[in-house]
């Protein structure tokens, strides 16, 4: 089990930029593939993007893609989310997780796959 936490969440305009930060601690980080999600209210849990084991590898939701960026440090435990041109509607709570079973590029937009989970982190974008 890892323990996850998020922070860099806030109320930014459109337009703007964000990076949300997702701390790791408890077992290896380096073993386990990254995902953030995101839920806006009365939606379901969405997915956003996904990083290899390694950081290789890396996977987008349409609705982000060429705006954010998923990197992650596996010296320092965290996985990062870099979110530019952002719009009204990405505003959500946004969740990191961690998936032990590694990296299956036709399965990482399953939350199912998913072993832990942060509290989450709000980012409200305004017009």
């Amino acid at each position: 089990q890892v323990q996850l936490v998020e922070s860099g969440g806030g109320l930014v305009q459109a337009g703007g930029s964000l990076r949300l930060s997702c701390a790791a601690s408890g077992r290896t980080f380096s073993s386990y593939a990254m995902g953030w999600f995101r839920q806006a209210p009365g939606k379901e849990r969405e997915f956003v993007a996904a990083i290899s084991r390694s950081g290789v590898s890396t996977y987008y939701a349409d609705s982000v893609k060429g705006r954010f960026t998923i990197s992650r440090d596996n010296a320092k435990n965290t996985v990062y989310l870099q979110m530019n041109s952002l719009k009204p509607e990405d505003t959500a709570v946004y969740y990191c997780a961690a998936d032990s079973r590694g990296w299956i590029r036709a399965q990482v937009t399953y939350r199912t796959r998913y072993d832990d989970w942060g509290q989450g982190t709000q980012v409200t974008v305004s017009s």
